[in-house]
């Protein structure tokens, strides 16, 4: 086997290729049900995915259903994605002990290699994206590239796409194109099968120990149409504009009140965006004073005080704050970037308690452009 080329493994190849790469010294983060949920979270065995399970999705709206069938990778996105592996919702960057002698980084110390199984495209869209923000540029975090150097990825075509989803309005799914060292497409019919893709050198070695066999032509014309299909069921989509003009065009329109009047400023949407990287830092210490610690944690630009600067905070209103957030996210993500920091994958609309979809306040923003325009 050789990048490019297209093989067919089972179910019981699934659990074997848990088993591979783990004793390649890989740890392996992929979906399993917990708590209500499919969450990502280290798998000792391919037994702990999600085989049956299916999610119902709406704005502010998640339930786990049970599939007739034992699909595993039938679901969409979670309230995790795999920027906590990353570039961790917490950690700590510098200690200080009595001898004033900072303590290394383990982090960057003894880097574990990850390897990720089940990565949708807008996930791995949004890998792309936190590589070139966090891992790019004159100073890179080091932390972030010590955890994703190595990182092996197992990807996932969607082919169901959740009631929240337009990755197919961002360009970033529901197939994978590029960044993947294997790609999985889910058949579960007469026999349960993946079709893979080989997209490394690394991948074609780990698929050469799972064991595989050649495709039929017809299985690998199927699962490329069933991708195929899946951008035309997409749950939510974006309006056909230009979007980083809209919302710099629209700073001063009524629509943004409206908003304001329904958001809670929780930050939900920035902790569960897989996009989102702002963080704050926190010193502490001990009660004797010999022991310091500096932390690094996730940050919104939904707090009050995220934008505090000498004399108070810039941005004191909700509306000031949503419309900040969208915006950048949309807009000015563009020129810092090179690309929108939305992927699609729908989960600020999933996990806002208000229901408060992105894609429909961008419409009507839309409309209120129209209007003025006419």
């Amino acid at each position: 086997m050789e990048p490019g080329d297209t093989a067919v493994i089972d179910r019981a190849g699934l659990d074997r290729l848990v088993d591979v790469l783990r004793a390649r010294g890989y740890r392996v983060i992929g979906p399993r049900v917990r708590e209500n949920a499919v969450v990502l979270d280290e798998l000792a065995s391919g037994a702990e995915l999600p085989d049956g399970w299916g999610v119902e999705t709406a704005p502010g709206y998640y339930r786990l259903r049970r599939r007739e069938d034992r699909a595993v990778f039938a679901h969409s996105a979670g309230p995790g994605s795999w920027k906590q592996f990353l570039h961790p919702p917490r950690r700590r960057v510098l200690a200080v002990g009595p001898d004033l002698e900072p303590e290394p980084d383990p982090a960057v110390e003894a880097p574990v290699r990850s390897a990720f199984l089940g990565v949708r495209g807008c996930d791995l869209a949004a890998i792309a994206i936190l590589r070139r923000v966090l891992g790019g540029g004159a100073y890179p975090d080091t932390g972030f590239t010590a955890r994703s150097g190595g990182l092996f990825v197992v990807a996932a075509n969607c082919t169901e796409p959740g009631g929240v989803c337009f990755c197919a309005s961002m360009g970033t799914g529901p197939g994978v194109t590029d960044g993947y060292d294997l790609a999985l497409t889910e058949h579960t019919g007469a026999e349960h099968r993946f079709v893979v893709d080989v997209g490394t050198e690394e991948g074609a070695a780990v698929l050469a120990e799972i064991g595989s066999c050649p495709p039929a032509e017809s299985e690998v014309v199927q699962a490329r149409e069933s991708v195929s299909a899946a951008a035309g069921r997409m749950g939510r989509s974006m309006p056909e504009v230009d979007i980083p003009g809209l919302v710099r065009d629209s700073r001063d329109f009524a629509h943004w009140e409206d908003v304001a009047a329904r958001c809670l400023t929780c930050g939900n949407c920035t902790m569960v965006c897989p996009t989102c990287f702002c963080t704050t830092t926190e010193d502490v210490t001990d009660l004797t004073g010999d022991h310091a610690e500096r932390w690094e944690r996730w940050a919104s630009c939904f707090e009050l005080d995220f934008s505090y600067m000498h004399g108070g905070s810039v941005r004191r209103t909700g509306e000031s704050r949503y419309r900040q957030w969208l915006s950048h996210k949309l807009g000015t993500w563009h020129d810092q970037f090179g690309s929108s920091g939305c992927v699609g994958c729908g989960r600020c609309i999933d996990w806002c308690p208000a229901g408060i979809d992105l894609t429909a306040e961008l419409t009507r923003l839309a409309e209120e452009a129209s209007g003025a325009g006419s």
